[in-house]
């Protein structure tokens, strides 16, 4: 269990939300993130003797919009009764992330089922002719259709506040300092803290702020969960004296004032004031309304880098692994892809001297084409990136606000919701331009805009902390940000002892996504945009060519 003195109310561990998944006998399996193995998830119900099998069985999985949570679909012909896999005739399969059904247009997402080697014996099967159209090994034997719905009860808001009366004594002055802590319950049996409410100084009957909290932080979804709740007294030291507890559940605390919450706590009672539910739009609701997100690539190219043609550089490219910044741009990038329909990303360096005529530059588009910086697909991202390893000359110095005012210039031209746009930044060293650079993200605090940056290499990255303005919210000439828009890293504290580079890149796309979100929502609500009806996708606009002065 974490201490409270962790307790950190932005990050902490609960799903976005959770997604029902019906698919049009069907095995799923999801994937772990750091072994890759596929563990059997559910199974549908056996439909008999049709072709075109409506399953009614739905698979709920809990979704996090910063994971790339592989799925595996496996369908089968049923021969016997046996639960036994492989007592059946096996079809075919296919693959898709929890996003990718998210993020289609109206969260349908249509899938040819191809022919394989089988998942458990890893040989080429025969294709049982009475299901499907061709039967040729790794050929398309038919569709299967994914949509995705947000479980009604994920998108609850619930506004409570508590009192107490008669609490102990734990000051030497016969008064105390208390506060509450919620905790979630786990599947496993342990508790989460999702909740700490405000310390009430030198009172033993304190009656405390009303909060808000998501019901899924509170019970996942699970309205019978037990909900525990610590009671304590602040000491400035951070060693809280222990008052007591009492254990309920959210679909107890919804009846609401009454005999039925009023607990005990050593002989004190804390009791339920208020209690009310409200539903707001969710992330999920405005993906599926059509809002697309727009991903930029901007990498840093200054000679602080090193020379590429050597091992130490950290643009090197071994040919046994990627280096920092291109598990930096595949770790995020792969998983906003997913909500990105044309997939066309443009990508930029800047702090190098570009060709022809060697002035140094900015912005420059990897792909070269200063009239249309896409790149197709996030490989297609890494092959300009390493192609123009071999055209630029490392160079500097660290400067930031030109592309950021690039994206924002783009942002700026689609405030309908209808797009949201994340820059991910990779840099090695200190930004030169800092006073442009707060200029510049201030400035697009009221865009529908994000910036992640990362940090690779050994270098101090003190000022970027001022950036993200977790602490403080980052002014600039006394004008405060209208909202925290950056999201800072350094990729060296994601990197697994053991080499694992999956399991690296995962943890820092948790990390750096995890805000973005939130943070599309509030401009959202900023603006009082409401999401559209699933299906009314627009099309991306491409970002403005570059008019660069070098």
């Amino acid at each position: 269990m974490a201490s409270i003195g962790e307790f950190d109310p932005l990050h902490t561990h609960v799903p976005a939300t959770k997604i029902e998944v019906t698919v049009s006998f069907v095995v799923l399996y999801v994937q772990g993130i750091g072994t890759k193995e596929w563990r059997e998830f559910g199974r549908t119900e056996v439909i008999e003797n049709t072709l075109n099998p409506d399953f009614v069985r739905k698979f709920v999985l809990d979704y996090f919009f910063e994971e790339k949570q592989n799925l595996r679909f496996d369908v089968y012909n049923v021969d016997s009764r046996s639960s036994n896999i492989s007592k059946h005739s096996f079809l075919g399969q296919t693959f898709c992330t929890l996003g990718e059904i998210i993020g289609s247009a109206g969260a349908r997402l249509e899938r040819v089922l191809e022919h394989g080697y089988h998942s458990h014996t890893g040989r080429l099967l025969p294709f049982h002719t009475n299901l499907c159209f061709l039967g040729i090994p790794g050929k398309k034997c038919g569709n299967i259709i994914f949509t995705g719905e947000e479980l009604s009860n994920c998108r609850d808001l619930t506004t409570m506040q508590l009192c107490a009366n008669k609490l102990d004594k734990k000051d030497f002055f016969g008064k105390s300092d208390p506060f509450l802590v919620f905790y979630r319950s786990n599947e496993d049996g342990t508790f989460t803290i999702c909740h700490k409410t405000e310390v009430i100084k030198n009172t033993l009957n304190p009656v405390w702020q009303s909060f808000t909290i998501p019901v899924r932080a509170l019970c996942n979804g699970d309205y019978d969960r037990t909900v525990k709740v610590d009671v304590y007294d602040w000491d400035r030291d951070g060693s809280h004296d222990f008052i007591g507890e009492f254990t309920t559940s959210y679909r107890e605390l919804s009846r609401g004032q009454s005999q039925f919450n009023v607990y005990e706590v050593r002989g004190p009672n804390v009791t339920l004031l208020s209690f009310k539910v409200e539903s707001e739009y969710t992330f999920v609701d405005f993906i599926r309304g059509g809002t697309q997100l727009n991903f930029t690539v901007a990498i840093d190219f200054t000679a602080s880098n090193g020379n590429p043609a050597q091992p130490t550089s950290l643009h090197y490219m071994s040919p046994y692994q990627m280096n920092s910044y291109a598990m930096a741009l595949k770790a995020v990038g792969e998983i906003i892809q997913d909500y990105d329909s044309d997939k066309l990303f443009p990508a930029y360096g800047f702090g190098a001297k570009f060709p022809p005529d060697g002035a140094v530059s900015h912005a420059f588009p990897l792909n070269s084409d200063c009239e249309n910086a896409n790149c197709v697909g996030i490989e297609g991202v890494l092959e300009a990136y390493y192609e123009c390893l071999r055209t630029v000359q490392l160079y500097g110095p660290t400067n930031f606000a030109p592309v950021i005012n690039q994206v924002a210039q783009a942002a700026a031209g689609v405030m309908d919701g209808s797009q949201y746009f994340i820059l991910l930044l990779i840099t090695d060293g200190v930004i030169s331009d800092m006073v442009q650079t707060k200029e510049a993200v201030v400035n697009a605090s009221t865009l529908p805009l994000s910036i992640i940056i990362v940090g690779v290499g050994p270098a101090e990255f003190d000022a970027m902390e001022e950036l993200d303005g977790d602490e403080v919210r980052l002014s600039s000439r006394g004008r405060v940000a209208e909202r925290d828009i950056v999201q800072f890293v350094p990729f060296r504290d994601y990197i697994d002892r053991s080499g694992n580079q999956v399991l690296s890149m995962a943890r820092l796309a948790k990390d750096v996504l995890a805000e973005v979100p939130d943070q599309l929502l509030s401009f959202m609500k900023s603006r009082s945009i409401e999401p559209r009806p699933p299906g009314l996708a627009s099309s991306t606009l491409p970002l403005p060519p570059i008019h660069e002065h070098h």
